[in-house]
């Protein structure tokens, strides 16, 4: 350092440029604090969202494949059909009783069962089974399926729709979270009359074609 060289002196800062710097520096610490609060805000935000967009594709193929308890065969008498209820293995904590499905379950003895879908195959009304008649009935447009599924009369041009089942440890189980199936098995029952062109005097009955259940139908 050249001693003969004189020393730079520091230009005084006055009041109003102190203000201005620390007036700046604040404003741009407050930013940068909120854009670090808005991020970890819309982080949390996006948690639930993300979980529910992407959870039912991930959880699908699991729900599929997993079997859900409809009770103990005991709770299901031979020769009878009943009505249960399992929970939507595909649903959340928060979808309710809306989780809750019925469902029809006939043990036709010891251990062959069918769980038939409670939707008519015609527009999805729920259908009831009348013991004494021994059919399920749709209250809304008039369908009729036999007690194995299989169509009656009606609207509807198949049988119920039925879920695979198995029975492990006592227990009946069905696979719900698949579709289920149309009802397969055939078998002869009586043929519905229909009266035609009735009198006074005389009736005739004509003869309807016989019912065949969905999977038979060509």
């Amino acid at each position: 350092m050249d001693p003969n060289q004189p020393i730079a002196q520091e230009q005084p800062v006055d009041e109003a440029t102190r203000i201005r710097q620390a007036g700046h520096s604040r404003r741009a610490f407050l930013f940068k604090l909120s854009l670090a609060l808005n991020g970890v805000v819309g982080a949390v935000m996006a948690v639930p969202i993300i979980g529910y967009l992407f959870g039912p594709a991930t959880g699908k193929k699991s729900a599929e494949e997993a079997w859900v308890d409809l009770g103990s065969l005991a709770d299901f008498p031979e020769g009878e059909t009943r009505l249960a209820t399992f929970r939507n293995p595909i649903t959340t904590a928060w979808d309710g009783q809306t989780g809750d499905i019925p469902c029809w379950v006939r043990r036709v003895s010891g251990t062959t069962f069918q769980v038939f879908a409670i939707n008519c195959a015609h527009l999805g009304c729920p259908v009831r089974w009348f013991a004494e008649s021994k059919l399920f009935l749709c209250p809304c447009h008039g369908g009729a399926y036999y007690q194995d599924g299989s169509r009656a009369s009606g609207p509807p041009e198949r049988g119920l729709f039925e879920y695979e089942h198995k029975i492990a440890a006592d227990k009946l189980l069905i696979t719900a979270g698949k579709m289920p199936t149309l009802a397969a098995k055939c078998g002869s029952k009586p043929q519905l009359t229909q009266i035609a062109n009735a009198t006074p005097v005389q009736s005739s009955a004509k003869e309807m074609p016989e019912p065949r259940c969905g999977s038979c139908q060509s």
